[in-house]
């Protein structure tokens, strides 16, 4: 019993990882669109570290958890940090 849970939730895991898309366009009219390259992401950091707990879906992202999660994130792993390096007009 043990092994169908464990079979279904590592099929549904990977089903999940294998329709996300590979790049979401947030857009953010002052500033510019940011694109975000979900595939170059993956693989990085948890899929929980964004997604929450539970099985990764689609999640909403506003200008303050965008700061917090992506900007947080990039400050720790030298990734871009500046307005113009994520936001393209």
């Amino acid at each position: 019993m043990n092994k169908i849970i464990v079979a279904v939730a590592l099929t549904f895991a990977f089903a999940v990882s294998a329709v996300a898309a590979d790049t979401v366009v947030y857009p953010a009219p002052s500033k510019g669109a940011v694109t975000f390259n979900h595939k170059a992401h993956q693989g990085r950091a948890e899929c929980k570290a964004c997604h929450g707990e539970g099985a990764p879906s689609k999640i909403t992202i506003d200008k303050n958890k965008a700061h917090e999660l992506c900007k947080g994130c990039h400050a720790k792993t030298s990734g871009p940090t500046k307005c113009g390096e994520c936001h393209k007009k």
